[in-house]
């Protein structure tokens, strides 16, 4: 059984490919039961550390990532997010290769975020404001430059020199898109015709009311029933689709909260990424409709990336 570590995930990945790859395997056939997600509060009711377990399988592989997610980490000096996926034959069930989760987070989720786009926002879409400082930051940002030709990237974060220094490095490594550190958020955002979301907010940081006709939003940080990165409004206001139905009705409070108000219902939910991707509802109505995208990540996302990175592993 090969054990394949982030360096190797890294040299393996690519967009678009993994992009193109995640697209394929939710039109294909699978297999996803509900991902199991336990919350270990014990005796501090209001800690939100968790661990969970992410089955998938396709016609090739089995597959399961387990992780575990403690927010307030970075203080002690470890990092939030630990995973690994144990990936099996399908024909026979063999373990063939256990893959560092972690690495494979960040790449699905930035693939799975820029593929949302690539379906419901404009094709025009030339500007693209990220909230949150975050490791992912640089792959979201890398994501979606493959399948958009932007010009223009806001970034925000609370902490103004984590953001400088998030421009820098974006610069340096994407020279012909222009970084601006946002000083108005609500300014920014509605400037935007992508709005992209990854951030520990537990209230909202994104309103209704900022947001231009015809953007699209997608909202990843959040993975609590009681938190959310966005208010009711724009969620009312939007077109909106989900990474998976069940999964968001559980954990996602950017829905259940305006669910719970009664200005929202789940039946409004227009589809999920396999929908989408298999060309089901029509995913923009006119090019002035908001879209939106609730993602807290799919089990089938994390089997594809780490097929790809076996595949191409096992190639070189």
């Amino acid at each position: 059984m090969k054990i394949l570590e982030a360096e190797q995930v890294d040299r393996a990945l690519d967009f678009p490919s993994l992009i193109d790859a995640i697209e394929a395997g939710f039109r294909d056939d699978f297999g996803m039961p509900p991902r199991q997600v336990f919350q270990l509060a014990g005796k501090d009711a209001s800690s939100h550390d968790g661990f969970a377990l992410l089955p998938a399988w396709n016609d090739t592989l089995i597959g399961v990532k387990a992780f575990t997610y403690f927010p307030d980490n970075e203080a002690a000096g470890f990092a939030s997010l630990y995973s690994k996926i144990l990936l099996f034959d399908r024909s026979h069930g063999v373990p063939l290769a256990l893959v560092d989760g972690t690495a494979v987070t960040y790449w699905r989720t930035a693939a799975v975020s820029a593929l949302a786009a690539r379906l419901l926002s404009r094709p025009d879409s030339a500007s693209l404001l990220l909230l949150g400082t975050g490791r992912l930051a640089s792959f979201l940002v890398a994501a979606h430059l493959a399948v958009r030709d932007l010009q223009r990237v806001f970034l925000w974060g609370r902490d103004a020199v984590k953001v400088l220094a998030l421009q820098a490095r974006l610069q340096a490594a994407h020279p012909a898109v222009e970084f601006v550190c946002a000083q108005d958020l609500a300014q920014c955002a509605g400037a935007a015709d992508i709005i992209v979301s990854a951030t520990g907010a537990a209230t909202p940081l994104l309103l209704g009311a900022w947001v231009k006709p015809g953007c699209h939003v997608d909202l990843l940080g959040n993975h609590s029933p009681d938190r959310r990165e966005c208010d009711s409004a724009l969620v009312v206001g939007s077109a909106v689709y989900v990474d998976n139905r069940d999964n968001v009705l559980r954990e996602a409070g950017e829905l259940l909260i305006p669910i719970a108000e009664g200005v929202f219902s789940a039946d409004a939910i227009r589809g999920e990424l396999k929908d989408l991707c298999r060309a089901g509802p029509a995913g923009r109505d006119s090019p002035d409709q908001i879209t939106l995208f609730k993602s807290v990540g799919t089990a089938l996302s994390d089997l594809i990336a780490a097929q790809l990175v076996l595949k191409n592993t096992e190639a070189d």
